[in-house]
């Protein structure tokens, strides 16, 4: 699944993202695209799951289609 996080902008802002998917699903794997501002999920959780991690980071995520 992919999400848009308008606000990660860095290398720092990339692993706040990983680090938040991780605590929810420490098997996730993450890869995240800084200057396109998309996240690419790999998880068993459900995209509102992963979303809500998000937001609690401080990264508001969109679930792109």
């Amino acid at each position: 699944m992919q999400f848009r996080i308008d606000n990660m902008t860095c290398g720092g802002c990339a692993r706040g993202v990983t680090k938040a998917v991780q605590s929810i699903d420490p098997q996730a794997e993450v890869s995240a695209d800084v200057p396109a501002r998309l996240l690419e999920v790999r998880s068993e959780r459900p995209a509102a799951e992963i979303a809500a991690a998000l937001d609690k980071a401080g990264f508001p995520a969109a679930v792109q289609g």
